[in-house]
């Protein structure tokens, strides 16, 4: 049989050891410590998460009928945001369906709160230009030419249904309004012409300065600025559209 040696262990040893012992007690210690969440703070941006989504639930409620309305509406006939309707994605785009509809909470009306709404098939950016309002841009050119286009939000009405979100990004052509009319221009250029009114109207200050002191340029001036008003060529200078 092998012979067994006796284990010798020195007091140096032993020091060592317990030094080892002491310092990874306190290693872990501090590591465990970093590691706990400050409950307070924890606590604090709860509450703070749970009044904000509090406060964006209860928006819908200045558009949707409650306690406080005399005149109360069926369930049935109410639209967006005072109901959520949803369904399965699982569906053939363009044909009709049925969608589970029901009221959000604390919108008061008569009758049942969850009902069926036939509805066609379609995300909401697939809806038609006259479903959805966009947010019009007034800082491009929308007599440039080539047509300008940028990127704008949009939301859909509230009597359509569609699957998606309902508020969506679309690439929209510029075309906005500072309220130039085209009628007037027209006037002013066939009457105050010789003196630079119409090109003042429309925002050419230079040009309204050069007509004003050539007298329309003998007239000739005064002709071709009617005749560019009168086919639309001649616009405001911010790159707006007539209305």
């Amino acid at each position: 049989m092998p012979r067994i040696l006796p284990l010798r262990i020195s007091i140096r040893d032993c020091l060592v050891l317990v030094l080892l012992v002491i310092f990874n007690t306190i290693h872990i210690t501090d590591m465990a410590n970093n590691n706990i969440p400050n409950k307070e703070n924890k606590v604090k941006d709860d509450s703070n998460d749970k009044m904000l989504s509090f406060s964006e639930n209860e928006d819908y409620l200045k558009s949707c009928p409650t306690v406080d309305q005399k005149n109360v509406s069926l369930c049935s006939t109410l639209q967006y945001p005072c109901i959520s309707c949803n369904r399965s994605i699982d569906c053939r785009y363009g044909g009709f369906y049925d969608y589970k509809c029901v009221v959000k909470p604390k919108v008061v009306c008569n009758g049942s709160k969850t009902f069926n709404r036939t509805a066609m098939c379609r995300f909401c950016y697939q809806t038609e230009k006259w479903e959805h309002r966009c947010d019009q841009k007034a800082n491009c050119n929308s007599v440039a030419s080539p047509a300008t286009y940028y990127l704008t939000n949009c939301t859909v009405s509230h009597d359509i249904i569609c699957l998606g979100h309902r508020t969506f990004l679309k690439k929209i052509r510029c075309s906005w309004t500072a309220g130039t009319r085209w009628g007037t221009a027209l006037i002013l250029a066939l009457t105050l012409g010789g003196f630079g009114a119409d090109r003042f109207y429309l925002g050419h200050w230079q040009e309204g300065i050069g007509k004003l002191f050539s007298f329309g340029g003998l007239g000739v001036w005064t002709l071709v600025d009617a005749l560019l008003i009168g086919i639309h060529h001649l616009g405001p200078a911010d790159g707006s559209l007539y209305i």
